[in-house]
Order: C-alpha cells, then sequence, then structure tokens
C-alpha cells in the first residue's frame, strides 16, 4: 500500500531552488554578466530561489521528469530576472553560452533530482522492511501461559539444609533388578 504523503517533496522543493540559484549565477557569469554580484542580488536571488523551492515542496502530486524540468525553467528564468535586477548588470542580451548553459542545465538537472528522488524512496522503503522485520523476528512467542505450581526456591533451601549423608540405597521407584545378579 502507498502512502498518501510523499517524503520526498522537500529534497524536490529544495533541489530545485538550490539548481536555479546555482545555474542563474553560472549562465549569468559566462554571458557576461557581472562577475563579482553585490549583496542585494545575491539577496534578492537567494529569497527568489527559497520561494521557488518552497512553491515546489507544497505542490500536492507527485510530478514526473517533464514537470521537474519546467520547474527548472521557471526557477532559472526567475533567478536570472533577479540577477539582471542588479546595480552591476551591463548586458541586455542573451548570449548564446548563457542560453545554452541554461538549456543544458534543465534536464540534467531533472534527471539528477528525479533520481535522487528514486534512492531516497528505496532507501527508505527498505528500511522500513528491514525494521519490519526485525520486530517480527524480536516478537515473543504466543505460547500458553502456564503459572508455577511449585516454588523452586523451597526445593534449594531444603538442599541446603539437609545433610547429603543419608541412607544410601536404589532410589525408590527403582525397578529391581535382581533377576540380573547371579545367585
Amino acid at each position: 500500500m502507498r502512502s498518501s504523503t510523499d517524503h520526498t517533496a522537500r529534497l524536490r522543493g529544495a533541489a530545485v531552488g538550490a539548481a536555479s540559484g546555482a545555474v542563474a549565477i553560472l549562465a549569468h557569469g559566462l554571458g557576461g554578466g557581472a562577475s563579482g554580484l553585490d549583496g542585494s542580488a545575491l539577496a534578492l536571488l537567494l529569497a527568489a530561489c527559497t520561494l521557488i523551492g518552497v512553491v515546489v515542496a507544497v505542490r500536492a502530486a507527485r510530478p514526473g521528469l517533464v514537470s521537474v524540468m519546467g520547474m527548472l525553467a521557471a526557477g532559472q528564468t526567475i533567478g536570472h530576472l533577479t540577477l539582471s535586477m542588479s546595480p552591476g548588470h551591463h548586458h541586455h542580451a542573451s548570449s548564446p553560452s548563457m542560453l545554452v548553459a541554461h538549456l543544458v542545465a534543465i534536464p540534467l538537472g531533472a534527471l539528477a533530482i528525479r533520481a535522487a528522488e528514486v534512492g531516497l524512496r528505496r532507501a527508505i522503503t527498505s528500511v522500513r522492511r528491514f525494521m519490519l522485520a526485525l520486530a517480527e523476528a524480536l516478537r515473543p512467542t504466543a505460547g500458553p501461559f502456564t503459572p508455577r505450581t511449585r516454588d523452586d526456591r523451597a526445593e534449594v533451601r531444603r538442599l541446603l539444609v539437609t545433610p547429603g549423608l543419608g541412607r544410601r540405597g536404589p532410589p525408590r521407584n527403582a525397578p529391581l533388578l535382581s533377576h540380573l545378579a547371579r545367585a
């Protein structure tokens, strides 16, 4: 039975937000953007990528590869736009190297995010199965309960108090073996 909660949603949101910011900075640098970004541009990029990550994490449905690619494309576009608003931004057109960096990062990032989700789900499932098997193995057997009818401590006390010397002879209930003795 599958769980209705998606345990990988936070991972997906964090990965999409982080990848959007990293690729936006990389593509911005490849495209001839300001190499030394100021604090306000980085703070705005961090806020935008955090917002992208939260939006992706709270989505109800488990997205497919194409959906993750769309989320990454939207995140990179927003990240690029936030970096374009920085005061040190001098280029106005997208260069081919910037566009290639974005277009290559989208499918590669989506594949990496989906692989991480699948790996996390498999790890969680195998740990859960192991814990269930361990709990089953450690469960005590449910045998019938038999109360003790006599106290073993009294027998031990009797043995400690009585001397070991006594009448020597065969046990009371032992069969007589007189037919084996020679006459």
